[in-house]
């Protein structure tokens, strides 16, 4: 028997098969959602998953608006975050970061009450720092990415 037929393949910036993926958030609850997201940007669905390297799929989130929370979590929950001087911890609720994300001040496709949960949900080292830009939310059906041919997916499909 030839034992050196049998070597664990590593996956690599260039081996890592990158693609294109669009979710429906309508009526999905936005904690079960971001879960599979991050399970998706981490690359865990693929065969060749590797830890430690950027090997999954650029995830595009539409009609972020119809999400849902349960129970009276759009105004009981609170996010802290921190700027850095005395006096500085700022509190928002998924209901804030909601409306924030209608501003027109913030970069298209960077939805602040997504980016908060699924960022939670990734790595916290400069691998989540990466994996956390091929991640796209808008809140209405429509998205600029047309021209990298997304394949539509069923999220309650995946475990």
């Amino acid at each position: 028997m030839d034992t050196l037929s049998y070597k664990t393949i590593s996956a690599t910036a260039a081996t890592a098969d990158k693609k294109w993926v669009v979710v429906d958030a309508t009526d999905q609850v936005l904690g079960r959602l971001s879960a599979k997201v991050a399970k998706i940007l981490r690359g865990k669905y693929k065969p060749c998953y590797t830890p430690h390297v950027d090997c999954g799929d650029n995830v595009i989130i539409i009609n972020a608006d119809k999400v849902v929370l349960t129970g009276d979590k759009w105004d009981g929950r609170e996010y802290l975050s921190y700027t850095g001087y005395p006096g500085g911890q700022r509190v928002a609720t998924p209901r804030i970061l909601m409306l924030k994300s209608e501003n027109k001040h913030i970069k298209a496709g960077k939805h602040p009450l997504f980016i908060k949960v699924v960022k939670g949900m990734l790595p916290k080292n400069r691998l989540g720092r990466q994996l956390i830009n091929n991640l796209y939310v808008y809140n209405g059906p429509e998205h600029p990415h047309a021209a990298q041919n997304p394949t539509v997916i069923d999220i309650n499909k995946l475990k």
